[in-house]
């Protein structure tokens, strides 16, 4: 038995066959005056700004008092509504916390950037051995003839 295609676009333009698919096509008008409605209406952020502006200004989070945390007044949800309506409206947001500096990661293994710079300091105190040696053999003898004036005394 093969499957008969069903033209959906003549659904739409007739109510009665659009009940037969469970959508009704006449709930439409409703629906576009509700979504005009919703558009006309206007956030009222500067009334909000103006009701929590000391609340906005004590952090993102909240804040510590007297030795306890204490969470904003306003919700994380309602203080992301009043700035996003406060940026569509052309405003500037003072309450963003100040950005810190992207963190660089190193690349490559650990391991093989401590043994290059190991290298490096080992190739630095070789230079330097020859006097190292020196002053070593300098104190061992100092420390020698110290000995030997307490045996003698």
């Amino acid at each position: 038995m093969k499957k008969q295609k069903v033209n959906y676009s003549r659904e739409l333009d007739n109510p009665t066959l659009s009940r037969k698919r469970g959508c009704y096509a006449m709930a439409g008008k409703g629906v576009a005056s509700v979504a005009k409605a919703v558009a006309e209406y206007q956030y009222p952020w500067r009334e909000k700004l103006v009701k929590y502006k000391d609340e906005l200004a004590k952090g993102v989070w909240g804040y510590w008092e007297l030795g306890a945390w204490k969470p904003l007044s306003i919700s994380a949800r309602r203080r992301a509504r009043l700035r996003k309506e406060m940026l569509l409206a052309g405003e500037d947001w003072p309450y963003d916390p100040e950005r810190k500096e992207m963190k660089t990661r190193r690349k490559g293994h650990k391991c093989d950037r401590i043994s290059a710079e190991k290298r490096e300091n080992t190739a630095k105190l070789m230079e330097k051995m020859p006097q190292m040696l020196l002053d070593y053999k300098k104190r061992r003898w100092q420390k020698k003839m110290k000995e030997e004036d307490k045996g003698k005394l």
